[in-house]
């Protein structure tokens, strides 16, 4: 597309959106891999969570995926396995850009999960085998009680637990937004069938 130049400009979005991440990395305060993962429930009811990014893979097939991490026996979790699918948006103010992103997904729990994980600090990595995500707590004080336990039990170098590990979403429409004057915006939306058709790029109204 003719008028699809600077910060849009690619053969590959998963190329400009690690370009965008980058750029974000040196401006936003806090977070600048934070992004809001939108899931339903059996009913059909839709969740929303700041969850962190922690990879923007790269594949020359067109499989790569954005890769993120959580307790297997979370709400969110619970969705994404029963749906199969999911979606997110990721914001920064201080570029005033966005992007979102639709989906297929699948667990990350072999070799990329353990390295992720031993990367965590000590209290991170014994905070998630403390912590029962999503179900209901009565106190503080039991929470940290129950880490001084796992302390105990796991020591100062704790294996991954088997409940928790990533998710890769594989994405089957991506949207780059940046903000424009008068809130004529520029919206560029990649989209695919299916993981292994190649994209089609249109731009969006505002």
């Amino acid at each position: 597309m003719s008028d699809r130049t600077g910060i849009f400009a690619g053969d590959d979005p998963m190329d400009i959106a690690r370009a965008w991440l980058t750029e974000a990395e040196a401006s936003e305060i806090n977070d600048p891999n934070a992004i809001a993962l939108s899931t339903v429930d059996a009913s059909g009811m839709p969740n929303a969570r700041m969850v962190l990014l922690k990879e923007i893979e790269a594949a020359p097939d067109g499989q790569g995926a954005f890769v993120f991490y959580t307790n297997y026996g979370s709400v969110k979790a619970a969705e994404i396995e029963a749906a199969g699918k999911a979606a997110f948006v990721m914001h920064w103010k201080s570029l005033r850009r966005q992007i979102r992103v639709r989906g297929l997904t699948s667990r990350e729990e072999g070799p990329k999960a353990d390295a992720y994980y031993r990367s965590r600090s000590l209290k991170s990595r014994l905070g998630a085998w403390a912590s029962r995500q999503s179900e209901p707590l009565d106190s503080r004080g039991t929470l940290m009680a129950e880490v001084a336990r796992v302390t105990a039990r796991h020591g100062t170098d704790p294996d991954r637990p088997p409940f928790w590990g990533g998710f890769r979403l594989t994405p089957l429409e991506i949207e780059f937004w940046a903000d424009g004057a008068f809130r004529l915006h520029d919206r560029f939306r990649w989209s695919r069938g299916r993981v292994s058709d190649g994209w089609e790029v249109v731009r969006l109204n505002p």
